[in-house]
């Protein structure tokens, strides 16, 4: 049974109004998403990538691809103007690991057949299992077949391809560097690889092909063309296009390769673990299943929920979600702003439900430890160590997995854990409830992509009941107090002097939410 915090106004005639210590709210205190519209990216990077080095290889033992010389051109300019130098060679000699090891992503441009001896293959993997990244582009799918490292490396190996032709790219995964940019469908010419193998269950797909806007593809319908992986110890990212020397000069493209270089020379980070079985919530396309509690909004452009004023909260009142569940979803802040992931609160038009019997994930990088980006809010604080090297920075897109297993709460950042939060408050459960995202207020811009879930059954949950109390045990935030963490908010004057006489519980039943346990 689900209580309600107006319910209980009853109760407190004659009681005081009990402030806290802290008198005032700090700034960003409570639920939060964020104003603004989402526009077209080129690279919203806060600061510059500090200046490092790829190798591009281009060796050909089978056929050559006219189009490697533009490649390399293409790669030279993405490198000056993103501060990366690029060393290009065809010669497989410069593969020792002495030498690779001053390099942070190496470039297998159009590469075809056995192009590396078994001691060039050696240092290889030893630079990849160091930390190493990999980019292929094209034919590297076209190479050393006969070298499971490399196979796995790649993601997936050339099985054949039609003619040239134009052909709609669905864009699966808005949030990782080398896609964000995209719309959700990429309409664009190239030759188009079939591969022998489907590289889903091992890699995060980020685009793929639609087989019925062209001819000749093979795929039985499923037919990645980029994707994404952690590879024994280092990065792999692989894109199928690039065949043409047209596709050297196309801005996306182009920006498409930044991305998977960026990632794979790790200036920029992404979950990119395998993802199946997850049902949309929000796909970019409407807000349908959605409900606004509270003042303020979140616009749709792009794809993409801004929010707008506030504080309210966005919530998905099509479903409350029990059991065992994996919620993720893509955010990306302006500035320094702040918002918030909801979980576990019953249905209410009023924010402060949510607040008072959920628990808030939260978005906000200069806030204190158990109130900052990863925390769950007022409650744990996140490992701050891992927190920050898997954070992006404002302008650049996150991604959160939220995995509910019973009363476990486990917090992914970009596919890194970086807390576990266990729920022991009989009146809070993270095992029952709706979900939700947070618009603060005016200037607090944060963005979302891409909200779905992964229903993994469990136990389900029994009524709730218990003394309820407000985020670590302080009072109760009421609507319109403007604050999350118990500043301003009504209580008995007995929950102020320490007295035992009056607390608020949450029944079981149903026809008296709350009760008094005074004598």
């Amino acid at each position: 049974m689900r209580t309600y915090l107006k319910a209980a106004l009853g109760l407190f005639v004659g009681a005081t109004l009990c402030l806290t210590p802290q008198a005032t709210a700090l700034p960003g205190a409570a639920g939060r998403p964020a104003t603004g519209s989402v526009t077209a990216e080129a690279r919203p990077l806060g600061a510059a990538d500090p200046a490092y080095k790829i190798l591009v290889f281009s060796k050909t033992a089978g056929f050559r691809h006219s189009s490697i010389d533009e490649g390399i051109t293409a790669l030279r300019g993405l490198g000056t103007a993103n501060n990366f130098t690029v060393d290009a060679t065809e010669d497989a000699g410069t593969f020792t690991t002495g030498n690779l090891a001053q390099y942070k992503s190496v470039v297998f441009l159009s590469t075809t057949g056995d192009v590396l001896n078994a001691a060039q293959q050696t240092a290889f993997e030893s630079y990849v299992q160091g930390g190493g990244g990999y980019v292929g582009i094209h034919a590297a799918a076209d190479t050393e077949y006969d070298w499971p490292f490399y196979e796995g490396l790649a993601g997936a190996l050339f099985h054949s391809h039609p003619a040239i032709q134009s052909a709609t790219v669905k864009v699966e995964d808005r949030a990782h560097d080398a896609t964000a940019h995209l719309g959700s469908s990429w309409q664009r010419t190239d030759e188009w690889y079939n591969y022998r193998t489907n590289p889903r269950t091992t890699a995060r797909v980020l685009a793929s092909l639609d087989e019925s806007s062209y001819s000749g593809g093979n795929m039985s319908g499923d037919h990645p063309i980029a994707w994404c992986k952690d590879y024994q110890g280092g990065r792999a990212f692989y894109t199928g296009g690039g065949h043409t020397e047209e596709s050297y000069a196309e801005p996306d493209f182009r920006r498409h390769l930044l991305g998977g270089i960026r990632w794979a020379a790790g200036m920029t980070d992404a979950d990119c673990r395998p993802e199946t079985g997850y049902t949309p919530l929000f796909d970019g396309s409407s807000t349908s299943g959605w409900k606004q509690a509270g003042p303020g909004q979140f616009s749709l452009a792009d794809g993409t929920l801004t929010s707008v004023g506030g504080m309210g909260l966005f919530w998905y009142n099509a479903q409350e979600f029990t059991g065992d569940y994996s919620l993720k979803l893509d955010w990306r802040m302006a500035g320094d702003d702040n918002s918030g992931v909801f979980i576990g609160f019953p249905a209410s038009d009023d924010p402060w439900t949510a607040v008072n019997n959920g628990y808030e994930i939260q978005i906000d990088a200069t806030d204190a430890a158990d109130r900052t980006t990863g925390s769950v809010y007022g409650f744990k604080s996140a490992d701050i160590a891992a927190r920050d090297a898997a954070l992006n920075p404002p302008g650049e897109w996150n991604t959160y997995e939220l995995r509910v297993t019973g009363e476990r709460l486990e917090i992914f950042l970009n596919g890194r854990k970086i807390n576990d939060f266990t729920n022991t408050d009989p009146v809070r459960s993270l095992r029952q409830g709706h979900i939700g995202i947070q618009n603060h207020g005016d200037g607090d811009d944060v963005s979302f992509r891409n909200i779905r879930v992964k229903h993994a059954g469990g136990q389900e949950p029994g009524p709730r009941s218990g003394e309820v109390k407000g985020v670590n045990g302080k009072c109760l935030d009421v609507d319109n107090a403007q604050t999350a963490d118990g500043t301003k908010g009504w209580c008995p004057l007995s929950w102020c002097t320490g007295s035992a006489a009056w607390s608020a519980r949450a029944s079981a039943r149903g026809a008296l939410p709350w009760v008094s346990t005074a004598p």
